[in-house]
């Protein structure tokens, strides 16, 4: 029997997602920052491919799977906290503590949550041993009137959606 599904019903919406930092082991902060992030890009695994070209078969090539390679993680959010409108600055702190060789360099698992409009969590991207890698500060332009946005680029050493393993 064929079952036909309603393609708006399975659907995520992207509009509604929060971002968790939770340190990995060490000293520094246990949970960073707010996860109040505009925009979050990388949730990507790419697989290498290696051809291996064997002696006399000249009709095809034997392709093997390699090793995974995971994008860096984009967050870009506005500067401003929701906590009475300050700048948060953990996560400026934890880039500036690599730069000034502050040792061992922290790193956290971290998690998106993807979540319907009623609040409920749809999927979980969950990341590993994330450190920062580029840190953006906004660009300020008076004329333009846009929000400030500042971006925070991660290295990470896996990705998972949550239920998979």
């Amino acid at each position: 029997m064929t079952r036909w599904v309603d393609a708006a019903s399975v659907l995520l919406t992207t509009f509604r997602f929060e971002v968790t930092f939770d340190r990995v082991a060490g000293a520094g902060p246990q949970r960073l920052g707010d996860g109040g992030f505009q925009e979050v890009t990388g949730l990507e695994v790419e697989m290498d491919v290696v051809d291996l070209e064997e002696g006399g078969r000249n009709d095809a090539v034997t392709r093997r799977i390699g090793r995974a390679k995971f994008q860096p993680l984009i967050c870009k959010r506005g500067m401003l906290g929701p906590d009475g409108g300050d700048a948060e600055p953990e996560l400026w702190q934890w880039f500036q503590d690599i730069v000034s060789g502050v040792r061992p360099v922290r790193r956290y698992d971290g998690s998106v949550r993807v979540q319907d409009q009623a609040g409920n969590t749809t999927a979980v991207w969950r990341f590993f041993r994330a450190v920062p890698t580029k840190i953006v500060g906004p660009q300020l332009n008076a004329k333009s009137g846009e929000v400030a946005i500042e971006e925070l680029h991660l290295a990470h050493e896996g990705l998972q959606l949550e239920g998979t393993t």
